[in-house]
């Protein structure tokens, strides 16, 4: 296991979500703190508001690539790459994880593991793809 495997099973232990988890991982490596960012993408939990629908995620992974790229201020422009990044995202989580368990939403993924088991697998890869894309796209994700 590595320190963002121990850094995930801590967050999950203190009982943040996926979508939140995605957020705390992003803005620890900012130096960051932002509580109202980290509470409302709490609304992205367990398939949206609880109801099993597409996977957090996968919803969580398209808003932190939106925090980074996407337009935040009327003096703003959405960063070249954004919507290429967000797709891509879709597709590879489709792909990738959607093939593995049987579909993007929440209740597919726990209906091949029960115990979400499989949740801090997909959330780690998910992750790591982010970055990956974010790197590509001349992002550096520790810069905000």
């Amino acid at each position: 296991m590595d320190d963002l495997h121990f850094k995930l099973l801590e967050l999950s232990s203190q009982g943040y979500c996926c979508s939140q988890i995605m957020f705390l991982l992003a803005l620890e490596m900012q130096a960051k703190s932002s509580p109202d960012l980290v509470r409302s993408v709490g609304g992205l939990c367990h398939g949206i508001a609880y109801s099993g629908n597409t996977c957090g995620v996968l919803t969580g992974g398209a808003c932190l690539i939106s925090y980074y790229a996407g337009r935040g201020a009327d003096t703003e422009e959405m960063k070249p790459g954004c919507a290429t990044m967000l797709t891509d995202l879709a597709l590879w989580f489709k792909n990738e994880i959607g093939s593995r368990y049987g579909g993007v939403a929440c209740a597919e993924i726990l209906s091949r593991s029960p115990d979400r088991s499989a949740c801090k697998d997909i959330l780690l890869a998910t992750y790591r793809r982010i970055l990956d894309l974010l790197v590509e796209n001349g992002i550096d994700p520790s810069e905000s």
